[in-house]
């Protein structure tokens, strides 16, 4: 309320439809949404709060905010803004949304001198080399046409789809075409460890790419945070490159961009030069980003997977060897969003009869009904439903599981503690690698079911098993995951790390986190910034890794956090496994239930 009063003050007191505004959209954008729908509002909240006292109806009460010295429209400095289809903005995200639309939008048009189709057809053909009898539409294809005729491209795909593989395939045809040119290529990610996988994936790629020795070397070697490339500040406030210092790059690959908020992303587009192609992987439907908007939800709602303009679809054509299905296209701007928006629709990582792949199917379609039926047989394959009733009997449960889960971490830590000869960091490499084979995901953070509970949990069997003698808080194999960014240390918000003995001063214990090329940084404990173990974590914190095996613990009963996104992230964190423990009912309701953002960036991308 301080705000809203604050907006009050400013316009000259006694503004009771102004505070209730200002106090719905601060509130709004502290909950991830970028505005506030009026109508929406007073549906839904206002009349229950007896506000038809202070106004009529949701367009009274816009035009009464329009009155206010502190409201003002699209294009005007003003600390709130409200737009003509009734949306009230905080002046900072009206800009992010603005600049970031803007700069999306400049980047969709087919550049002034595109590559000949033609002359395509062959780099193509080898970097995508098609299965005899095959005639089917590759959609990894599709996506390097698309990223070489235009300057920005989206390439969406579930787990296991190839996005990696064919976005070091993009690269190599960009390359080939650049000729003697060296192209700026930079790649990035939201977290330290989504960077790290993106750099790893890049490079096994590398390995089967049909190109010259000069293309693979010219391809970039690693990756960084968003932040790092942006160069932020010890504050974190500010970035050295922006608009008017943009970065030195020619294209630049944005990996997990479902998990990029809007202040980042737009910040990231006004900091590329205006003739840098940009290329953003990621699965719009996962969770959308911790703060603010659904940025790769809003882009991709703009794009039919299978529909496109005439004019691409015969260019494709002639410089694939398969014909697109070329769809109605409503007016330039959705033509053009489609022919940037390439759905990978193949999963190479499972089988035909992967219990996790028809799973997420189902749970992305919104098909409750469906969902429940192959649950309540138990799931099959990779996935296994375990009906449990209540949270109370959960620990005993899964004692089993966990213990199964964590045997080799355990084994690894082990042979860590002994000071073994063998090299530190092979060592350090295979307590990471191990780690990573299986993890706990809860829905929510508290409750029974809840990753303190299930943190609990894990620490008191892990000791049985003889993790952590001695009972001091830093044992030797405790794992934690970082919840506030520290820019002096470059430690950020979800990089996990663990507490082993130091092999240089023998005794000592340091807290080690994987930084780039394999080499591991080490840090005392008493300097990590906040922090917590993390044998178990939050769908939300599990984005941008996966794991070998994946427990999924929902709780026993329905919340409004439990949505179709988080039920899909979950799942498909599992590399071969996943083990659901919950009940149909909750399952049931989370499948039905769709996260929402409220935003404007659609309509200003799109005009729908």
């Amino acid at each position: 309320m301080q705000f809203a009063r604050l907006m009050e003050r400013l316009a000259g007191g006694n503004q009771p439809q102004l505070v209730l505004a200002a106090a719905l959209v601060s509130n709004a954008t502290g909950r991830g949404h970028v505005c506030l729908d009026l109508g929406r509002a007073w549906e839904r909240q206002v009349q229950g709060m007896g506000g038809a006292s202070l106004c009529t109806s949701a367009r009274h009460w816009g035009e009464t905010l329009r009155r206010c010295s502190v409201v003002g429209s699209p294009g005007q400095y003003r600390p709130l803004i409200l737009d003509d289809a009734g949306k009230l903005y905080l002046f900072r995200y009206w800009e992010y949304q603005q600049k970031l639309s803007l700069g999306l939008k400049a980047r969709m048009g087919i550049p002034g001198d595109p590559p000949d189709p033609c002359a395509l057809r062959e780099p193509l053909s080898r970097l995508f080399p098609a299965n005899e009898g095959d005639e089917s539409v590759d959609w990894q294809k599709v996506a390097a046409f698309s990223s070489a005729w235009h300057s920005f491209c989206v390439v969406s795909g579930g787990p296991g789809t190839g996005k990696t593989t064919t976005v070091a395939k993009i690269l190599a045809l960009l390359l080939e075409l650049s000729g003697t040119s060296k192209l700026r290529i930079a790649l990035t990610a939201p977290t330290g460890k989504a960077a790290a996988r993106l750099q790893e994936a890049i490079a096994e790629a590398l390995e089967k790419i049909d190109c010259t020795d000069a293309v693979k070397c010219a391809l970039p070697a690693s990756a960084s945070t968003i932040h790092r490339l942006l160069g932020a500040t010890r504050s974190g406030a500010t970035f050295r490159h922006d608009e008017t210092n943009p970065l030195p790059l020619d294209v630049l690959v944005v990996d997990e961009a479902s998990m990029v908020d809007l202040p980042i992303m737009s910040r990231l587009v006004q900091a590329l030069p205006p003739s840098a192609r940009l290329v953003l992987l990621g699965d719009k439907d996962q969770l959308a980003s911790v703060e603010s908007g659904a940025v790769l939800g809003d882009i991709c709602a703009g794009g039919d997977p299978v529909s496109f303009s005439s004019r691409f679809a015969h260019a494709c054509q002639r410089a694939c060897g398969f014909a697109l299905k070329g769809g109605t296209v409503h007016g330039e701007c959705r033509g053009r969003s489609s022919d940037c928006i390439i759905q990978l629709q193949k999963s190479y990582r499972f089988s035909q009869g992967s219990g996790i792949a028809y799973l997420s199917g189902r749970v992305r379609e919104k098909d409750v009904k469906g969902s429940l039926a192959f649950l309540g047989q138990g799931g099959s394959g990779d996935l296994i439903w375990n009906d449990i009733p209540s949270c109370h009997h959960l620990g005993e449960a899964i004692k089993g599981e966990v213990l199964k889960g964590f045997e080799g971490y355990l084994s690894a830590v082990e042979a860590m503690g002994k000071h073994s000869r063998e090299d530190p960091d092979a060592l350090l490499k295979r307590v990471f690698e191990s780690f990573q084979g299986f993890r706990i995901l809860c829905a929510l953070r508290d409750g029974l079911c809840g990753v303190s509970a299930m943190n609990r949990l894990a620490e008191v069997l892990l000791r049985q098993r003889g993790l952590g003698e001695g009972g001091t808080r830093w044992y030797v194999g405790r794992p934690v995951i970082i919840h506030r960014n520290d820019y002096g240390l470059r430690l950020f918000n979800g990089d996990v790390g663990i507490c082993l003995p130091d092999p240089v001063e023998g005794g000592g214990r340091r807290v080690f986190f994987p930084g780039p090329g394999e080499v591991f940084r080490s840090f005392h404990p008493q300097r990590l910034p906040e922090h917590e173990t993390v044998f178990a974590m939050t769908v939300h914190k599990s984005q941008g890794s996966e794991f070998d095996e994946v427990l999924f613990v929902l709780p026993d009963r329905d919340s409004p956090l439990l949505t179709r996104e988080l039920i899909y992230t979950a799942i498909t964190r599992a590399r071969r496994k996943v083990s659901v423990w919950g009940s149909l009912s909750v399952m049931g309701a989370a499948v039905a239930r769709s996260t929402e953002r409220l935003s404007g960036l659609s309509h200003a991308l799109w005009g729908e």
